[in-house]
């Protein structure tokens, strides 16, 4: 599916073009390699060329050429995406982003920036006028904003202000079509879902308008519990707790932090369950006092505390997938999953995964709000011993216990997400990439609308 590559690489001549062939794997990749599948699946997967553009008309121009010649593009940021959401399956041209890196923009409540903006530097901008960004990943020192709404969903923020299908969290995207003559379109409102955590299927996204707030001085907390279940009714109260204020809510359950969080080990006790927030600092008080009545939950450490050490990660680096991430530093052979839990059952729930599992499954959530209520996702480390048992940890969790899996071994939009067909962003696709040539592979019902999932079998792998 590589169309004519020597033609379109000679009509691209005077940007920024890399052929090399090392090189090119390495910008080709992700961190894919979370998921053992996919690290079998995809470890041979590589582009034909990368091209850096540096303006919206080199993009423009990349694209006519790329329809022209029938070349695949991939549209890459940091690739601090987990799914092989940026990896060029079908080969062809790598579009780097990391030439459009301005912040176009600071106003009082929004900002404007290029896709290749590194989200950390976002933050640091906002602060420097009293404000701050709502939400980013764990990975924000590297991530960049464009591929954050192509790729991910959710992140630190998400107890204040939801995921990143809140409408209110993405106010304008710009995009350019790949078409013979790629145009510029804007979307706003409902229309940002077309584009938003579509893995560049539908265009290049050039820039990115998001709302920035009054900053708040935020202060690194981790709580020891006894017990997990203590713990998440800890983590549910103090989530609905108006009087605390907060950035990041996590829950982990032992032997999660002892194993893992070997910087912050000194603070830790071993056999707890653990609580990571993000307080500020007015209302850090209103915490301690919350903690002050209990004697199951001790605070262990906090960040402006005079014995804390200034060169400790920070706390949102436990959270998210860098829980993952620490984890497979130590143990390789751990993985991990992404599951919904009901807010209505969440000690049944987690009772059933313990009876079930054993310790093959250990609890990592984070919570968030969904329609304004306060309730956990579910990002469990896995202790991997084969594909085929994992598939079946997969499908036991769906079939037996009840529990929606949204499965980050799979590489493409529907088996990873909701198992089923955005209608909206395949119409928008015919329109923007006529020809399928955006990240082809991803979207399933772009050459299968009537697909269906089939447990323990993935679309484009199937044997």
């Amino acid at each position: 599916m590589s169309g004519d590559l020597k033609a379109c690489i000679e009509a691209l001549s005077g940007l920024d073009l890399d052929v090399n062939p090392a090189t090119v794997q390495q910008k080709s990749r992700d961190l894919y390699w979370y998921s053992p599948i996919l690290k079998r699946q995809l470890g041979a997967v590589t582009a034909d060329f990368v091209v850096a553009p540096r303006n919206e008309d080199e993009i423009v121009r990349i694209l006519a050429t790329c329809w022209k010649h029938d070349v695949p593009v991939t549209v890459r940021g940091a690739g601090t995406g987990n799914y092989g959401q940026a990896m060029p399956l079908f080969g062809g041209a790598v579009l780097h982003t990391k030439h459009l890196d301005r912040i176009v923009r600071v106003g009082t409540d929004h900002m404007i920036a290029q896709p290749g903006v590194v989200i950390e530097h976002l933050e640091k901008t906002a602060r420097e006028s009293g404000r701050e960004i709502r939400l980013f990943p764990s990975t924000a020192g590297t991530a960049t904003i464009g591929g954050f709404i192509a790729g991910g969903s959710s992140g630190v923020g998400a107890i204040r202000w939801g995921g990143l299908r809140n409408p209110a969290n993405l106010r304008r995207l710009r995009l350019v079509t790949m078409e013979e003559m790629p145009r510029v379109i804007e979307l706003v409102g409902d229309d940002i879902s077309k584009a938003a955590h579509a893995y560049g299927v539908n265009g290049v996204i050039t820039e990115v308008e998001i709302p920035i707030d009054p900053a708040s001085d935020w202060v690194d907390v981790l709580i020891g519990v006894d017990g997990f279940d203590r713990a998440t009714e800890l983590a549910v109260a103090l989530g609905e707790d108006d009087t605390i204020s907060k950035r990041m809510l996590s829950t982990f359950e032992a032997p999660i932090p002892e194993l893992y969080f070997r910087r912050h080990g000194p603070f830790l006790v071993d056999g707890e369950a653990a609580i990571a927030m993000m307080v500020s600092r007015d209302t850090l008080p209103a915490l301690v006092a919350h903690l002050s009545r209990l004697d199951h939950a001790h605070l262990r450490f906090r960040a402006d505390a005079a014995e804390a050490p200034g060169k400790l990660p920070a706390v949102y680096e436990l959270a998210w997938n860098h829980t993952t991430l620490r984890a497979l530093r130590i143990d390789p052979s751990i993985t991990y999953l992404q599951m919904m839990l009901p807010r209505e059952k969440l000690a049944e729930s987690f009772a059933a995964v313990r009876e079930t599992f054993g310790d093959e499954l250990m609890m990592h959530c984070e919570f968030t709000r969904f329609d304004g209520v306060v309730t956990p996702v579910g990002l469990p480390l896995v202790r991997f011993t084969s594909e085929e048992r994992l598939e079946e940890i997969i499908m036991t969790i769906e079939a037996k216990l009840g529990l929606p899996v949204f499965n980050p071994h799979r590489v493409t939009l529907e088996e990873g997400g909701m198992k089923r067909t955005d209608v909206g962003q395949l119409e928008f696709k015919k329109q923007t990439d006529p020809k399928g040539l955006m990240n082809p592979g991803k979207m399933i019902a772009w050459t299968e609308p009537d697909w269906k999932p089939v447990p323990g079998k993935t679309f484009l792998f199937a044997k």
